[in-house]
């Protein structure tokens, strides 16, 4: 605001002529100075004069009457000082205005459809009320939330009386709510609820699919610039460093993202068994580092096993694209299996009805893609530890065992089985000449009897 800035009440004293009287310093008139003007002139000025009046000064120079000059015979007259704009703090500043609204306009009624309803740990609850057109902060503390006759969710149209206020941290403009009453759907809700409903009726949920249990490729249809692919990006690599992320960009959020998130499930559906392509829609994430989201040469579409269609948390207006008939259809006519990660838990869309698999946030919709796969490590990671747990117990028994064994102990044992190798060899050697010799006398027991009976039966003999 300029220094020399008049205000509507100055404009209208310098109309009218008036007795000169001794000059003093000016002081620059502000929004606030209004209660301190002349009683004939206030009563006619309103907040709303003083403000046009004060942006009407700001688009135009403003021409403050120059001071009589002070005489050469009258030495004693203090002449003007050259005007000051009062400066204010950012907190007085805001109190001001904050003590302005509530004086002006004091007990309101409003009414409008909620909107990202929060209720905290201490029982205040903090809502948006909105319109087709502007939407307004609420605050309903404890005291009255608790003589509510109704659960307040999103979407209800409900009419809201209290005062208006700023808040002063974040120089907001809320109203404190006092009482609550519903007056029925929101609009926006109710036809949302229709359309899940006729969809239901359609047998458009009722098609669920298994999901791949070890997905070579995923295909995300996301933002690029979002959160919710940096989520799924480090949940892929911490989990299934191999896996391929094939991204089809588009808008998550505003009046282009029913088609673009459409168009991206249809490409991933249409071109499932196509050859080799160049598509400049498409960025390739390989071993969990993005490439240029620019045209570039990609493998096989048909490698996708899976879309993921994802997007990080936001109020039920944020999410309201994913309400569209034309994103459930085109999740419910693709080929291959589809998941959505949209929004947070509480989070519900058309969307995720429509879909083979409904996961709370993107980061567990990539932990559910590529769960078998980190099962099956750690597994494997599991079975190493224990081997090697159990190598490392036989080697330290065998060592124990080692360690109370003694040199002489060796030594005596060395002879003593040294010795009954020693008497098993001479025991076998008694056995075998033994038998040699019992062979012996019966082979010579029986030559003479063959001699005995050559001589009995000879006549010269």
């Amino acid at each position: 605001m300029p220094d020399d800035m008049p205000t509507l009440a100055d404009l209208r004293r310098t109309r009218s002529p008036r007795t000169p009287r001794r000059a003093t310093a000016i002081t620059a008139p502000s929004l606030f100075d209004s209660a301190a003007q002349d009683p004939q002139t206030a009563s006619d000025v309103t907040p709303a004069d003083i403000l046009a009046e004060q942006s009407r000064a700001l688009r135009t120079p403003s021409v403050h009457p120059q001071s009589p000059k002070p005489s050469p015979s009258a030495p004693d007259i203090v002449p003007d000082l050259a005007p000051t704009a009062q400066v204010y703090t950012v907190a007085e500043l805001v109190r001001r205005i904050r003590s302005l609204v509530e004086r002006t306009y004091g007990h309101v009624t409003v009414e409008g459809e909620i909107s990202n309803w929060r209720p905290a740990s201490s029982g205040h609850c903090y809502f948006t009320l909105k319109d087709g057109e502007a939407q307004l902060s609420i605050v309903l503390f404890r005291r009255q939330a608790q003589l509510l006759r109704f659960r307040p969710k999103d979407g209800d149209a409900v009419r809201v009386s209290g005062s208006l206020s700023v808040y002063d941290s974040r120089s907001q403009l809320q109203l404190i709510a006092e009482t609550m009453q519903q007056t029925g759907l929101g609009a926006l809700l109710a036809a949302t609820q229709a359309l899940k409903d006729r969809l239901r009726r359609e047998g458009l949920f009722a098609n669920a699919r298994p999901l791949p249990p070890f997905p070579r490729c995923i295909g995300i249809v996301t933002s690029l610039h979002g959160a919710a692919l940096r989520d799924i990006v480090k949940v892929c690599r911490r989990r299934h460093a191999a896996i391929n992320l094939l991204i089809y960009p588009a808008s998550v959020q505003g009046p282009n993202c029913p088609a673009e998130v459409a168009a991206g499930v249809r490409w991933f559906s249409q071109h499932a068994a196509s050859p080799q392509t160049r598509v400049p829609h498409v960025s390739l994430l390989r071993h969990g580092n993005a490439d240029s989201p620019h045209s570039h040469d990609l493998p096989n579409p048909g490698t996708v096993d899976v879309v993921l269609v994802a997007r990080g948390g936001g109020s039920w207006e944020d999410l309201h694209g994913f309400d569209h008939e034309l994103v459930a259809r085109a999740i419910a006519a693709c080929s291959i299996p589809v998941i959505t990660g949209i929004g947070h838990a509480p989070d519900s869309t058309i969307a995720d009805a429509a879909a083979d698999l409904c996961a709370p946030t993107p980061s567990a919709a990539a932990e559910l893609l590529t769960s078998a796969q980190h099962n099956i490590a750690a597994r494997l990671d599991t079975l190493h530890t224990r081997l090697l747990r159990a190598s490392r117990y036989e080697l330290l028994r065998t060592r124990q065992r080692l360690s109370h064994l003694s040199a002489d102990a060796v030594l005596r044992r060395t002879h003593a089985n040294v010795a009954r190798r020693a008497q098993r060899l001479d025991d076998l050697t008694f056995r075998t000449e033994s038998i040699l010799n019992r062979a012996l006398r019966n082979r010579a027991a029986r030559l003479n009897q063959l001699d005995a009976r050559l001589r009995r039966q000879h006549v010269t003999l």
